[in-house]
């Protein structure tokens, strides 16, 4: 029980924010026809500030594209809200908002919530609307994990094994801050436009405004930005892209599945002290979790999202 908590709690931190949805009547923009649920000037306004405040590089976008991210991310929280109404009960209080308070924190290079409020003032964005985002995304994640954690496959084994052979054919570790574009194949699409664009993309209006506009990954909205992650944590076929690049570099597309990755190695730093075999294999554990319930995420959410009927007004 102990180590299905330690798993949840890092998978948590994982998951994309959205903001609540308060509907204005003399100013509506969108209709989302989900028991007459809106989406007005206001909300969108209130959702770039917050949009901006994980990715200030989101300024330089023209105003078209960050209305629609913006718009796209409401709609996104009205999806996940009524689902969860079938479920939970809202005014409850849940503890895992701390925890993905401080994932917001450490992402941020923020020292406390005092500093993050004071942050927050200063953009005018409301920190109780913050700390509801986070409500929203803590229920939704304990959704996914009761709805899938019986199909998660994770060979132990197997992982032990990688991480040994790892340390065998190495005579140094590092780790890397990186950033990441995801994207799937989709059938009748040329996959090989598809990266053409984003490559334009990314020369056009930088790495971090790319992600929020194509990635796939629950790190979109931060740009895209994963972090800091030992090389031990992901699979060989992509350290061996990162272990090539310089630092601000971005890689080639990257195969994985059914879908492709685009990395961005943002610095790196040599691992000094010792690593121990089971903190990593845990570590490696987490986040293979992580992935598999991501991607439930996707596919529960895209099958919500189609039962939907989205009118502009």
């Amino acid at each position: 029980m102990k180590k299905i908590k330690s798993l949840f709690y890092i998978f948590i931190t994982f998951f994309l924010f959205s903001f609540h949805v308060n509907a204005n009547e003399n100013s509506i923009e969108i209709k989302v026809n989900v028991e007459d649920e809106i989406i007005t000037n206001i909300d969108i306004e209130n959702e770039t500030k917050y949009l901006f405040f994980l990715n200030p590089k989101l300024k330089n976008l023209d105003k078209n594209k960050i209305y629609n991210i913006s718009k796209n991310s409401l709609i996104t929280d009205i999806i996940k809200r009524k689902e969860l109404e079938k479920y939970v009960d809202f005014k409850k209080e849940n503890n895992l908002v701390n925890v993905l308070e401080k994932n917001l924190l450490l992402k941020k290079n923020i020292k406390d919530k005092d500093q993050l409020k004071e942050m927050l003032k200063i953009q005018n964005l409301d920190y109780r609307k913050i700390k509801d985002k986070l409500f929203v995304e803590a229920l939704w994640n304990q959704l996914i994990y009761k709805k899938y954690s019986k199909n998660l496959v994770i060979n132990k084994e197997e992982l032990r094994k990688k991480i040994t052979d790892q340390l065998k054919n190495s005579k140094k570790k590092y780790e890397y801050n990186l950033s990441e574009i995801v994207f799937k194949e989709e059938l009748g699409k040329n996959v090989e436009a598809k990266i053409l664009e984003i490559y334009d993309s990314i020369r056009s209006i930088g790495f971090e405004n790319t992600a929020n506009i194509y990635s796939n990954s629950n790190t979109a909205k931060n740009g895209g930005l994963i972090g800091w992650i030992n090389e031990l944590q992901i699979s060989e076929q992509i350290n061996q892209r990162v272990i090539n690049l310089n630092r601000s570099e971005i890689s080639k597309p990257i195969k994985i599945r059914n879908a492709f990755i685009i990395i961005k190695l943002n610095d790196k730093k040599e691992i000094k002290n010792k690593i121990d075999l089971e903190t990593q294999l845990e570590n490696l554990i987490n986040l293979e979790t992580n992935r598999q319930l991501n991607n439930f995420s996707n596919i529960f959410y895209k099958k919500l999202k189609m039962n939907l009927e989205i009118n502009e007004s």
